[in-house]
Formats: structure tokens, C-alpha cells, sequence
């Protein structure tokens, strides 16, 4: 069975043609290393981009998506599976529990809030699965200055912040990620 990674990013586009691209690739690369793919389900922005990407060639997928976004009719019809939750947190529990692994790419405030609260469960050894950012063209440059200083401040330390693996390539980033199948 293959090893799944969950993926968060937007559910637009932004305006850098480049996001859309590395979702592609991103997807691309997890299929041709054989992992799959848990995602929030939705069929617009960069998260339809990866979806579409893994069906495409043939990849596994499942979402994750809940009644409020579903009955906006949002949700992916394509999908190897499709789990309808009540709950953003219910969503989020879901797929860390479905997921081996966590990404983020580009997004808003719902992508950013996933990942650090999936890394914040990791810094408190509610689970040891590896946490990576993909730093397209400098998206998520602020956000890192700004972990450093949480750490030059004294609120995060450094054996927590190296926990965030963060790379501008999908190959470096899965590599430092360890997962193997």
C-alpha cells in the first residue's frame, strides 16, 4: 500500500502562473514515486490543479471535504474517495489520521493555519510524521523570517523549528521528508 501525503494549499489560483505549475509537478512527482494523495477535496484553485494532476496519471486520491463546502458543490466529482465530514476540525483530524506525511504550497489563511497547527501537533509529539513547506518563487519567505524570529524572541526553540522542513524544490523537499514506501 502506498504511503499517503496530505497536501494544503489554496482553493484559488493566486496570481503567479508558477503555483498552478509546481502543483502540477508536485503531483506528478508524488505519483511517479508512488505515494498518494489526501487533499480538502475541493475542485477549484491549486487543490483541483493537484487533484487533477494524480487522476490524470492515474494516482490514488482522497478528499476531504465538509457538508458546508460540499453542498456548495465545490467538492471534486473524480475522486478515488471521497469522505464528507460536519467540521473543519473534523476535516483536519480526518486527514492527519489518513496521512503519513503534510505539505503545504501556496494558500490563504486556511492553508497556512493547517499546516502550523499539524506542525504544532508534531512539536508536542502528538505525532511524528514529517511536516514540509514548498517555498514557491519565495511564497512562504515571510512566514519563515518570521519563524526565526519566534526563535530570536524566545518562543519557539530551535529543536522545534528544525522540525519544518522547507525547500523550493518538490525533489529536495520529499527527499529531506524520508517517507519511503
Amino acid at each position: 500500500m502506498n504511503k499517503q501525503i496530505a497536501v494544503f494549499c489554496g482553493s484559488s489560483m493566486g496570481f503567479n502562473p508558477i503555483f498552478q505549475a509546481s502543483a502540477k509537478e508536485v503531483g506528478r512527482k508524488l505519483v511517479t514515486q508512488k505515494f498518494d494523495l489526501v487533499y480538502g477535496g475541493g475542485s477549484i484553485g491549486l487543490m483541483g490543479v493537484i487533484a487533477d494532476e494524480v487522476l490524470s496519471l492515474n494516482g490514488q486520491v482522497t478528499g476531504v471535504i465538509t457538508e458546508k463546502l460540499h453542498a456548495l458543490e465545490i467538492a471534486h466529482q473524480g475522486l478515488t474517495q471521497l469522505h464528507i465530514v460536519k467540521t473543519m476540525h473534523e476535516r483536519k483530524a480526518l486527514m492527519a489520521q489518513l496521512s503519513d506525511a503534510f505539505i503545504a504550497l501556496p494558500g490563504g489563511i486556511g492553508t497556512l493555519e493547517e499546516i502550523t497547527e499539524i506542525i504544532t501537533l508534531l512539536q508536542l509529539d502528538y505525532h511524528q510524521k514529517p511536516c514540509g513547506i514548498l517555498n514557491v518563487s519565495g511564497y512562504y519567505d515571510a512566514f519563515i523570517t518570521y519563524l526565526d524570529q519566534m526563535v530570536t524572541q524566545g518562543f519557539l526553540d530551535t529543536k522545534s523549528r528544525n522540525l519544518i522542513i522547507i525547500e523550493s524544490n518538490i525533489n529536495y523537499l520529499l527527499a529531506k521528508m524520508s517517507i519511503n514506501n
